[in-house]
């Protein structure tokens, strides 16, 4: 029986939030915190899809933007915890603990570093756009385990969970209820992105750019719209994973990382609304469940990752509905 993608986005939104109810019930902080995972690497699967989805750019370097939101967080919360003052050379700022100032400065900082890889990265296409968007994301890399005053390689370590009006955020399931409210958010705006004439002509630019422009587009500006939207989004989701972790490192820069975002992606179906929700519970699952049983648990994602490219070309969507298709 072929299922409507609508009614599995519904089955797994409502999952997602009942998954961590159950856990408040029967006392298990550790469920909500594994869930509170899943959603956020969503959200910055969701990010990236934006533009592997929709724009068929197969961006290897998107951990730059994750880590950009990350670092964003653990500054201004640090500068916050010890009362010092955020030097920036033209001007100086204070740190603050509010979550909707960090998340704001997570996705310009972001949004910034995109438009300029974008500028540069969008002049190549195929594996020349994939090696240039890692060789970015590595730069970011090396950058952070470089700068000592954020703790370099070691990573710098946030005491207090950032504060978000009218909540407790060290509550594990309030902590959970905003990450959740986000990701629902931008899968709404992503929904209406991917239907409007924005999102007609991005996707339009992926498969004829010749006839894109003879209609008065430009696929580089259109791409590189998307690819700044992509990129906002999945360093807010970097902020929101440091916030759960009160940890930032280098590590949110690796290309692991990048290739990780990707596989939830084609997991869950390149292009599907749900994909990449899908695809981060199954991999925060695998990683749980397999990881406390062996260390190399990244086998048993290859072969699904495998089945997945060789029998479900749609994902774990396309094999449900019956649709391979990936832009829908």
């Amino acid at each position: 029986m072929r299922l409507n993608e609508t009614y599995i986005s519904t089955a797994v939104l409502a999952g997602l939030l009942a998954l961590p109810l159950w856990a408040v019930m029967v006392d298990e902080p550790f469920t909500i915190t594994l869930v509170t995972r899943a959603v956020i690497l969503a959200l910055a699967a969701v990010g990236l899809n934006i533009v592997l989805g929709i724009g068929g750019l197969v961006s290897f370097g998107h951990a730059a933007f994750f880590g950009l939101g990350g670092y964003a967080m653990g500054i201004l919360a640090y500068h916050a915890q010890t009362y010092s003052v955020l030097d920036l050379g033209l001007f100086t700022a204070e740190g603050t603990k509010s979550m909707p100032v960090i998340w704001l400065v997570a996705m310009v900082v972001s949004a910034v570093a995109a438009f300029f890889i974008g500028l540069l990265s969008l002049r190549t296409s195929g594996v020349y756009f994939i090696m240039i968007t890692l060789a970015f994301g590595q730069m970011f890399y090396y950058f952070a385990i470089s700068w000592a005053r954020y703790g370099g390689e070691d990573g710098l370590s946030i005491y207090v969970r950032n504060g978000f009006p009218g909540l407790n955020t060290l509550a594990p399931i309030q902590f959970f209820v905003i990450c959740f409210a986000i990701l629902c958010i931008v899968l709404f705006l992503k929904a209406r992105l991917q239907v409007s004439p924005f999102g007609l002509a991005l996707n339009a630019a992926r498969q004829t750019t010749a006839r894109v422009e003879t209609v008065g587009l430009s696929p580089m500006r259109l791409k590189l719209v998307a690819f700044v939207i992509s990129g906002a989004v999945t360093g807010l989701a970097g902020a929101l994973f440091a916030d759960l972790n009160r940890f930032v490192s280098p590590t949110m820069f690796s290309w692991q990382l990048s290739g990780e975002l990707i596989v939830l992606i084609i997991i869950g179906g390149v292009g599907r609304l749900m994909g990449p929700v899908i695809g981060a519970c199954i991999f925060v699952a695998l990683e749980h469940f397999l990881g406390g049983i062996t260390e190399f648990w990244h086998v048993y994602l290859g072969i699904i990752l495998l089945c997945v490219v060789l029998f479900g070309r749609g994902g774990v969507i396309g094999l449900l509905t019956g649709r391979e298709g990936a832009h829908v």
